[in-house]
């Protein structure tokens, strides 16, 4: 006798995975995953403490050398922030737009739902910035729809921008601080209090604006009339006050979610202090230093940019990279602090600029734990007649551990003026890069629009320069 079965259940299916999820998950995914990439000194993903010279390599020195195509350094690159970051936070849009409230969530997810969906569109912005920052013209309109568009068009990058900051306005015209938004699921700016207990939505719109300035500021070369109404509005609708605005992702002190640095850095001893700005430091008697390197014997040494050393004969990153807890950073004060003296000196909009860059100096020093902020400042004084000197070389020390924005200060203001090692490349050209190279997974899988944007940017090379980068 056979006996016949049946079932409602699908077999297909795994009964001890999650096949369903919520934009809170999703939300915390992107940003640790958007924190991971712009604060790891991973060799395959970000090399930008190597690109500006304040760590090189002890033994491997390829990246020091701007070799970055033995690892795939900009597929990694890309999946990072297409795949980890920007689908899942288009992921999350997704459930957002499909939810049925309850009876009693009637009255308040309206304005939920406006702020969430705020939230996710001004990461997504900031990704897109990075991306566009970083190659120049990138898939945008038809980038997130895999089904409807298996190989997308790149769009020009100076097309990106204006669509970020007219969304980016309207994000930040839509937060309402009367209403929640991802209670622990942000981590970026949650706030446990009693009277939040959820996304802080002031520092969301301070955020916002500080988002609206650094737009602002990248153009303010190739297209000044945009540039100072973007900075403008952005001052003016408030942008961060102090460290407590400070966008960062708070890291734990276990597996898997320590800071990326500490995990790159706490079993291996792959990186040494670059002699180019311990140079400048030493040189200007900079008390940061002491936060940023370790000491040989009471001095700080750098090894010469893309020459191999051994670890215990060099300075080394400080004990911030060696502490698991260390908060990866996003988008600062001091950051934004000096946005706000480029654009005095540039416009006069918002302050006076030698104010402005005094704070943002003593901004920094206050991070690192330094003393000694006004006599540094009295000793390097605001320059007025070559302000891009002043402003240039004192971010890039400010930023020294936010490479991919210092590359930016770099390139925009052509300050400091780098050196590329001897050793670099041939396809430097003997520069140090402006861009990255296009991955090689778009050429082969993405032929077609791939070569059009290769083409249209003047040619996918290191020394291609992005669009707002005319200098």
């Amino acid at each position: 006798m056979f006996v016949g079965c049946s079932t409602t259940d699908d077999v297909n299916l795994d009964d001890h995975a999650f096949y369903n999820t919520t934009q809170e998950s999703l939300l915390t995914y992107a940003q640790k995953e958007l924190s991971d990439y712009m604060n790891t000194p991973s060799v395959n993903e970000n090399n930008f403490r190597l690109t500006m010279q304040y760590w090189t390599e002890t033994i491997y020195v390829n990246e020091s050398n701007y070799d970055f195509t033995n690892r795939n350094v900009s597929n990694n690159v890309w999946t990072d922030n297409y795949v980890n970051v920007l689908k899942n936070l288009d992921q999350a849009e997704g459930i957002i737009n499909a939810y049925v409230p309850a009876p009693s969530e009637l009255t308040t997810w309206p304005g939920k739902k406006k702020n969430q969906l705020a939230i996710i569109s001004m990461m997504k912005i900031y990704t897109y910035q990075v991306l566009v920052d970083t190659f120049g013209d990138i898939p945008y309109t038809q980038a997130l729809n895999i089904d409807a568009y298996p190989l997308p068009k790149y769009d020009k990058a100076a097309d990106i921008y204006a669509d970020l900051i007219t969304k980016l306005k309207k994000n930040i015209s839509d937060l309402d601080s009367s209403q929640k938004a991802f209670g622990r699921g942000d981590i970026f700016y949650y706030d446990p209090s009693p009277t939040i207990d959820g996304s802080d939505i002031v520092k969301w719109e301070r955020f916002g604006n500080s988002l609206l300035l650094k737009l602002g500021i990248a153009l303010a070369d190739v297209n000044p009339g945009l540039a100072q109404t973007t900075v403008n509005q952005a001052i003016t609708g408030g942008v961060m006050t102090s460290s407590g605005d400070n966008c960062q992702f708070k890291y734990l002190g276990a597996s898997p979610n320590e800071n990326p640095m500490f995990q790159e850095t706490g079993s291996r001893n792959d990186f040494i202090a670059g002699k180019t700005l311990v140079d400048f430091m030493n040189t200007n008697n900079d008390a940061r230093i002491s936060a940023y390197y370790t000491d040989i014997d009471g001095d700080y040494i750098g090894q010469v940019i893309g020459t191999p050393g051994e670890f215990e004969e060099f300075s080394n990153a400080g004990d911030f990279a060696y502490t698991a807890t260390t908060p990866g950073m996003i988008l600062s004060y001091t950051e934004v602090l000096f946005y706000r003296a480029e654009a005095a000196a540039r416009w006069g909009i918002g302050g006076t600029p030698a104010t402005l860059y005094a704070d943002a100096i003593t901004s920094s020093f206050t991070h690192w734990g330094a003393s000694g902020a006004a006599a540094y400042i009295a000793a390097h004084p605001y320059n007025a007649a070559n302000w891009k000197k002043s402003i240039g070389e004192q971010a890039w020390v400010a930023m020294y551990n936010q490479a991919i924005t210092s590359w930016n200060f770099f390139r925009r203001l052509d300050y400091p003026q780098l050196v590329a090692p001897s050793t670099a490349i041939p396809n430097a050209d003997g520069k140090v890069p402006v861009r990255l190279q296009y991955p090689a997974a778009e050429a082969t899988t993405n032929g077609s629009n791939y070569a059009a944007a290769s083409a249209a940017i003047g040619g996918d090379k290191l020394t291609t320069k992005i669009f707002w980068d005319i200098n």
